[in-house]
């Protein structure tokens, strides 16, 4: 049989290889041959979504005004509950017509934006390390990609001055990702207010990925990008409520700020998608609007398995900084590994999953991420079983 095998086009060829894929298949081997692997290598919520929002869901399903075409940008009732969310939260005034823009996922804006405000050859300033797929936007749109150094000396903060004044006169878009996502940094006002301040010098859009937004710890919240003064002036943050409701597999999240971004990516959307399916949005509506102890209870959750797996690892002599946001821990390696070689001895020997830090950057070198997303019972376990490779 002569079946023709069609070439991919060049931007496909462009695409990052998916680091991950290849953790994937060494845990799926270990568990085929038997093994118990306690896999805290990805960053999948493995808790459920609250009932009151599954419900939510389930009432939508059944109005037929939902089994319709949605409106192509969302629900406006979703834009409302997005302003509203951000008003109660962050104190940040949004307009839900012109300054809000409904996601499939934050994936898909952080990847779409790019194609959107760029052209070939244009530079894009991107966190190293950082979220990979922060490389697929730009690898679509063809542009040449700068790297700001995440550096422990400099609370994993990128400094600016550091950036060469020709590439700062190129770039035309700079990602931030705090809390981060892999370093579990935060950022304060400060910084962001510093941000504003480089991106109106250099013309700069500023994109930032608060997809870990909810999640800060010793009751300290995490900072909007968008509480600095001007932040709407240059750019946009993506939201999602796949870390802060546990709905990671509902693909919602928004676009808010600078008016003409959130015009262009509802332009691309209208040429890709025909909006979220109604329920969803409908349900999304009441996580944004309802009492949030659902959300206090997941953050005190994530925050009492994080004392108790850095309790664990200072037990056996690995030297670690508690992670003041997000629900992962990025872990120094010993003297003498690279993170694939040591990631790849917890799994093989300890059958404990990370994620080796090459992975999301060159300067992710030297680390393992690991995250939260078991009990605590098996998080002390993982301690346990790390312990006995002596190590440490």
């Amino acid at each position: 049989m002569n079946v023709k095998q069609f070439e991919h086009s060049e931007v496909l060829k462009r695409l990052p290889k998916q680091f991950f894929a290849d953790l994937v298949q060494k845990v799926q081997r270990l568990k085929a041959e038997g093994h118990d692997v306690i896999n805290l290598g990805q960053g999948n919520p493995d808790l459920p979504t609250p009932p009151s929002i599954v419900k939510s869901l389930q009432e939508a399903a059944e109005d037929p005004q939902n089994h319709k075409y949605s409106p192509f940008s969302g629900k406006k009732e979703l834009k409302e509950a997005t302003a509203e969310f951000y008003k109660r939260e962050y104190q940040v005034e949004l307009d839900p017509e012109t300054e809000v823009a409904i996601l499939f996922g934050a994936k898909t804006g952080l990847v779409e934006i790019t194609p959107s405000l760029t052209n070939p050859g244009d530079t894009v300033l991107l966190p190293d390390p950082g979220y990979p797929d922060y490389l697929s936007g730009t690898a679509m749109a063809d542009v040449r990609v700068e790297t700001m150094p995440l550096l422990e000396k400099n609370s994993f903060l990128p400094d600016y001055g550091e950036i060469p004044d020709d590439v700062l006169s190129d770039a035309k878009l700079l990602f931030l990702n705090y809390p981060n996502n892999p370093t579990s940094a935060t950022a304060d006002k400060a910084f962001f207010d510093k941000t504003i301040d480089l991106a109106k010098e250099h013309d700069l859009c500023v994109v930032h990925d608060f997809a870990y937004g909810a999640i800060g710890y010793d009751g300290k919240k995490p900072q909007s990008y968008l509480q600095s003064e001007g932040a709407k002036d240059v750019g946009v943050e993506m939201y999602t409520l796949s870390k802060t409701y546990n709905m990671a597999g509902w693909r919602v999240g928004m676009a808010v700020g600078n008016r003409s971004v959130i015009e262009a990516i509802n332009l691309i959307q209208d040429h890709m998608y025909v909006s979220l399916f109604g329920a969803i949005q409908d349900a999304s509506i009441h996580a944004l609007t309802a009492d949030q102890e659902m959300v206090r209870q997941l953050v005190e959750t994530y925050e009492s398995r994080r004392n108790a797996f850095i309790g664990k690892m200072h037990d056996i002599g690995w030297h670690v900084e508690a992670p003041t946001g997000t629900f992962f821990v990025w872990l120094p390696v010993p003297d003498g590994y690279s993170s694939e070689e040591f990631a790849d001895i917890l799994l093989e020997q300890a059958h404990v999953a990370t994620a080796p830090g090459n992975g999301f950057g060159e300067y992710g070198e030297g680390y393992v991420r690991v995250g939260l997303l078991d009990s605590e019972d098996r998080l002390r376990e993982a301690g346990d079983r790390i312990a006995k490779l002596n190590l440490f």
